[in-house]
């Protein structure tokens, strides 16, 4: 059963390296460094679910990925080595704080920022950007590269690794007495994000009400697929250079969109995490509160009916 689970998440890993590497994602002249890498975002999830025991998928979907990508070479195998350390430290710097796979918690939203997107993978971006400065594969230097290696794994874990533990929650069939409410949030947001990343900065952050309508409403199920269509337009708009990225150098796309991602990210994440804590809270106060009634009941049946006590009436 581990040897298929490995099998399988290096399959999934590298299925997302094809979508990283997709025509009209940007990229670094002959450097496949891509600013959306949905691939590390699998592979730490898969560690989570799984276990640690299929991290050896990770390297064998990246040995895939490079050897589509070009001669698997010195360069190759220590991006390997980076590509997998990655992951693996994430998962080791969230598991010492107590990260839960549930995200019900604020605290579990900040860890897998802080710690999960942007310091455990900062391995990866470090590894990956020397090596290729060290053989002269940067035609454009190793800050433009390395930021980019950085974003895109980051993003990978940020808008992913949410949208997958989600659907792992889902059970069927689905709650429909919220249809219309979630029919016209999906209309709305197939309305306003292309409209907002499409024009001027002074219009990109238009969709954040949605955002916010999605994660109060319906937290991470709705926030999580929102704010990774959010990624994915402004990606694709920055790599043609046009809309509110236009006139920009590459450098500075880059930058604007781990701003805007990781803001996207931020809202969808701590938002979510926030109201699914409150409802929890919520829950069990209303379940103690059902708990303490049916021991009165028990303890005294025949004055179940003065409960509450009329505190008008003198004892």
């Amino acid at each position: 059963m581990t040897v298929l689970q490995i099998l399988g998440l290096a399959v999934v890993y590298y299925a997302g390296a094809l979508i990283g590497t997709l025509k009209g994602v940007t990229r670094l002249d002959s450097v496949n460094v891509s600013p959306l890498w949905p691939s590390t975002g699998i592979a730490l999830t898969a560690l989570f679910v799984l276990g640690i025991r299929v991290w050896p998928g990770i390297p064998l979907g990246t040995l895939l990925s490079l050897v589509t990508l070009g001669p698997f070479d010195g360069p190759a195998l220590t991006i390997m080595a980076g590509n997998t350390l990655a992951p693996v430290c994430s998962w080791l710097l969230l598991r010492r704080v107590g990260f839960r796979v549930e995200l019900d918690r604020l605290r579990d939203g900040m860890a897998l920022v802080f710690l999960g997107a942007l310091t455990g993978i900062l391995i990866s971006a470090t590894v990956g950007a020397g090596v290729l400065a060290l053989v002269r594969q940067l035609p454009l230097g190793f800050w433009p590269t390395w930021l980019a290696w950085w974003t895109g794994d980051a993003m990978g874990v940020l808008l992913v690794m949410p949208l997958l533990l989600a659907l792992r929650r889902v059970r069927l069939p689905l709650p429909t007495h919220r249809w219309a409410e979630a029919t016209v949030m999906v209309v709305a947001a197939l309305v306003i994000t292309p409209l907002a990343v499409t024009r001027s900065l002074t219009l990109i952050f238009l969709f954040f009400p949605v955002l916010i309508w999605a994660a109060l409403r319906f937290e991470l199920a709705a926030s999580a697929p929102y704010a990774l269509f959010v990624s994915v337009v402004a990606v694709l708009e920055a790599a043609k250079d046009l809309g509110a990225f236009a006139r920009y150098s590459l450098t500075e796309r880059l930058f604007s969109l781990q701003v805007l991602n990781g803001s996207v990210a931020l809202t969808s994440l701590l938002l979510a995490a926030t109201v699914t804590e409150q409802n929890k809270i919520r829950q069990g106060v209303e379940e103690a509160c059902d708990a303490l009634a049916k021991v009165v009941k028990e303890l005294a049946p025949e004055r179940t009916e003065l409960w509450p006590p009329d505190r008008r009436q003198r004892p």
